[in-house]
């Protein structure tokens, strides 16, 4: 059997010490579970846990939230689009925002469902993804600012999310001196600034990062214990809250290298593999997870001496050395995803998914306290139907 496996402890165990770094400098923060894809199962494991507030980027996985654990925060971290607004302000308190089309058809739904809307203005600092230019935000928030129904929360930013540049101080300080500038020009607090996702943890963690940036949007260092930038396990987090198990359908003793003339004209991507020689033998296993269910190329074999040879769209072959040891037919070889990977086995039909232990069991024992309050506390956000 093939299934994706949800390590509790772990899980509770990242999200302890990610909670304790972030509350320690005085800033909160929702976790991102858009790579969850909505299941339940996890959804309601995080409820028991303790989480507090939950940001998505799908409004199918929001309406997950919302049936499994109704009385947490959400946000909605897609830029809103205006098809789909009616959902976006039932289903989530706070939104991240661009344009003022959109927010000014937020506020109108917002009062037509009788509450308040909550939105983060997005500025460009040079992911280049969404964003306005932080030469027209005097003008954008003045006409934000006149909205009944929406509550102008603060600004943010996304870094490290598109292009691959690398969250720098500067670009903090940048935030830090817009929202200055914005309090001084409207004479109006805005209470957060969200400073983005994981691959802001390390300037949190070295003390560099402005005081000022007081809440983050965090989801790769929970679920995989590293961050964006560098792929790293960071220091103190697990990196076992997810293994993938893949079924062993075939084991055998093989030449290594294929015969014959080869191109790379190959369906799929080939993964990288170290040099092997003409003739070379060993024992190749045939697991049944391939391109179909994951991006392959982002397992690692939690074994170390393994190795994956390559995948097509239904088996993935793995060179796991001279011999094939205790390994038989039924058994199963666990690997670690990438973001990547998990993104697609999660968002996938194929592969089973599993929490353990399960949610009933849970149940029996002390729910974790993250003891973070509502970010929404105190500014009028509710959402009251």
């Amino acid at each position: 059997m093939n299934r994706v496996v949800i390590n509790v402890e772990a899980l509770y165990h990242n999200l302890r010490v990610i909670d304790s770094w972030i509350t320690n400098a005085g800033a909160r923060w929702s976790l991102v579970t858009k790579v969850l894809c909505g299941h339940e199962a996890t959804i309601k494991a995080l409820g028991e846990l303790g989480v507090n507030s939950m940001a998505d980027s799908r409004l199918a996985n929001l309406e997950s939230i919302d049936r499994n654990v109704p009385t947490r925060e959400s946000w909605y971290l897609r830029l809103p689009h205006l098809s789909a607004i009616e959902r976006i302000v039932a289903l989530s308190d706070v939104s991240l925002n661009s344009e003022i089309d959109a927010i000014q058809a937020l506020n109108m739904e917002a009062a037509r469902q009788k509450k308040r809307h909550g939105i983060v203005i997005m500025i460009e600092l040079g992911d280049l993804r969404e964003g306005i230019l932080p030469g027209s935000l005097v003008k954008f928030y003045k006409q934000v600012f006149e909205l009944s129904n929406i509550a102008v929360l603060g600004i943010g930013s996304n870094l490290g999310c598109l292009s691959g540049a690398v969250p720098n101080v500067e670009q903090y300080m940048q935030l830090s001196m817009y929202k200055e500038l914005l309090e001084l020009k409207f004479g109006v607090k805005l209470p957060i600034i969200s400073g983005g996702s994981s691959a802001v943890l390390p300037l949190l963690l070295d003390g560099s990062l402005p005081k000022a940036i007081n809440h983050f949007r965090i989801g790769e260092s929970v679920f995989l214990g590293t961050e964006p930038v560098s792929g790293a396990v960071m220091p103190g987090l697990r990196d076992d809250v997810v293994t993938v198990e893949a079924e062993l359908a075939e084991i055998k003793e093989k030449s290594l290298v294929p015969l014959g003339e080869t191109t790379e004209m190959t369906p799929f991507e080939t993964t990288s593999q170290t040099l092997l020689q003409p003739g070379q033998r060993g024992y190749r296993a045939v697991v049944t997870v391939g391109q179909l269910d994951t991006d392959v190329g982002g397992l690692t074999p939690k074994d170390p001496s393994f190795q994956i040879a390559g995948a097509s769209s239904d088996l993935c072959v793995v060179n796991v050395g001279a011999a094939a040891g205790d390994l038989r037919v039924g058994d199963t070889i666990q690997f670690s995803p990438n973001y990547a990977a998990l993104l697609r086995l999660m968002a996938g039909q194929y592969v089973d998914k599993v929490v353990d232990p399960p949610v009933e069991a849970m149940k029996k024992r002390p729910s974790m306290e993250l003891d973070v309050p509502s970010i929404l506390e105190g500014i009028g956000i509710s959402r009251v139907a």
